[in-house]
């Protein structure tokens, strides 16, 4: 197999360090991806960490790319009755902690695809303690609080201070942690220090399970070590289209992966009719408004689907919501938004196998229940069901609730092959398309792509309105005109958090490699530029 470069890009620079390490080391993209994501739930607990879901994409070069649900589904005695008294469910607390977390068994389903790599290559796997290494030095020795962790920390202080665990994880001495202060998590370095020696099966099947199960139960959490022992994440085939520019892949549900290929798609039937950066806009925002109509109404469970996703993305279908969009009229909104925290990460290991991965809590810092016996905080993602029975997201045991998780990948007509994504719930698969059709259609660098001033329709993490917001750099340029067009629009500082976290990675035809990462993060990324200057 020919040799590539290798390449990484992670929101949080300490990731990136870590994913580079086990790349340089001779380790699978799969490899480097576990270990980043280790190492950013110690760095960006607020963000994600191992009582939150992962949602996998997972390319091999001349293979259909494979798809890992690591999500969580309701706990068995999660029911309406549970919930009975509350119009909707908490957002916080033990009653928010409602559904599985995912994350590790995810970890633990893509190294069995990595072992199925090296077992074909005659190589050998690289061990846990290697993979983990550099996520329990980093709990045990600090890590230097950054300002996005200062931020979610304000916002979230009146909501989580009481909650189970979750001050003496996160706060310091019971006040707010500043900028530059050494973030330590003790318990966690623990825990992970015992999945290196257990095995990742202990989070599930073992003495972690018992310790979680307990802790969360005291919580007030319907979760019970059954719903431990029955988890397991799955393979799936991923939803697919075909454009004009490549075949572009993503999850299926409960993702909103469909949303993500519908703008893409559409926009590649449009995209001719504009001449300028705000028709650009302008269209992308309208294809959003068709494909998000078009998940709000669909996607749900997978045994409660309605229809076949994929189904969605026909030639009639697709054609019925073009006719819906003009170049010169928005269509009105707003609609129900969704949002969400998380992380993206990106890689490609020197044989050309690549990996898009996203790790997520939901909101920041999830429920906010800190397990006092391992360290880890719970997800609060069973938040988005419904307590209406007749609702497409109604509570019931067992089943999985709406995720705006969906990393993206893309095999392009010349060869090139990207994999990309971003953070911030509803604004996911819009800064999906906005950075996929500046780079592929519009010819621009990546790292412009991604950096350039962007825009969000609906709400985004730590967001209530439902407009459509633009950064100033890019307002300056494309607002007056979007007024005109008849979108309510709010102008937002630039390089705003509110965007999101972007990143993307590619692999052109001749082995090298480009990666960016998003200045609105605390990111770096890794790619042939970075291998020539350091000679690695």
């Amino acid at each position: 197999m020919k040799q590539n470069d290798i390449a990484f890009t992670a929101p949080h620079f300490k990731a990136t360090e870590t994913g580079r390490n086990i790349l340089e080391q001779g380790g699978t993209a799969i490899e480097a991806m576990v270990a980043a994501a280790a190492t950013i739930a110690v760095v960006y607990p607020h963000m994600n960490g191992l009582g939150g879901d992962g949602f996998w994409l997972i390319s091999e070069p001349g293979k259909m790319p494979i798809g890992i649900d690591a999500s969580g589904k309701a706990a068995q005695l999660a029911t309406l009755d549970f919930y009975k008294g509350h119009d909707s469910i908490p957002a916080r607390g033990g009653k928010a902690a409602l559904t599985m977390a995912g994350a590790v068994a995810g970890w633990q389903e893509a190294l069995a695809v990595s072992q199925e790599w090296q077992t074909a290559a005659k190589a050998d796997n690289l061990s846990l303690t290697t993979l983990l290494d550099d996520a329990i030095q980093l709990a045990k020795n600090g890590s230097e609080v950054t300002k996005t962790y200062v931020d979610a920390s304000k916002k979230t202080f009146a909501g989580l201070v009481d909650v189970q665990g979750f001050a003496p994880s996160f706060l310091k001495n019971g006040s707010l942690y500043e900028q530059g202060d050494n973030l330590t998590l003790p318990v966690l370095a623990q825990t992970l220090e015992q999945l290196v020696e257990k095995g990742l099966e202990d989070f599930y099947q073992g003495d972690i399970a018992a310790r979680l199960a307990k802790d969360l139960a005291t919580a007030g959490s319907p979760i019970r070590l059954a719903d431990f022992e029955s988890y397991q994440a799955k393979r799936v085939a991923p939803l697919k289209v075909k454009t004009s520019v490549g075949s572009l892949y993503n999850l299926p549900a409960p993702t909103q992966g469909i949303a993500s290929l519908l703008i893409l798609a559409l926009y590649d039937k449009l995209y001719t009719q504009g001449k300028s950066a705000t028709d650009m806009a302008h269209l992308l925002i309208e294809c959003t408004k068709q494909a998000f109509i078009a998940r709000n109404q669909f996607v749900t469970d997978e045994s409660r689907l309605a229809m076949d996703l994929s189904s969605l993305l026909d030639e009639e279908q697709l054609e019925k919501m073009c006719h819906e969009i003009a170049l010169e009229r928005a269509q009105p909104w707003p609609h129900q938004a969704k949002h969400g925290d998380t992380i993206w990460m990106g890689a490609c290991d020197s044989e050309g196998r690549m990996v898009s991965y996203i790790q997520s809590l939901y909101w920041e810092f999830g429920s906010g229940v800190v397990s006092s016996s391992t360290g880890i905080v719970w997800n609060n993602r069973g938040s988005s069901f419904s307590l209406d029975k007749h609702s497409i997201q109604a509570l019931s045991p067992n089943l999985k609730p709406f995720h705006t998780l969906n990393p993206a990948f893309a095999e392009l007509n010349d060869g090139r092959r990207m994999s990309y994504g971003t953070m911030g719930g509803e604004g996911q698969p819009q800064t999906q398309a906005a950075l996929f059709s500046r780079y592929v259609y519009h010819n621009m660098p990546l790292d412009k792509a991604i950096s350039e001033g962007r825009w969000l329709l609906g709400r985004t993490w730590g967001d209530v309105s439902h407009n459509l917001k633009i950064e100033r750099d890019f307002a300056d340029i494309a607002a007056e005109e979007l007024v005109k067009r008849g979108h309510d629009l709010v102008i937002v500082d630039s390089c705003n958090e509110l965007m999101g976290h972007a990143g993307a990675v590619v692999l052109h035809q001749d082995g090298h490699t480009d990666a960016a990462t998003d200045p609105r993060s605390d990111g770096s990324a890794i790619d042939s530029r970075f291998i020539r200057n350091n000679l690695i």
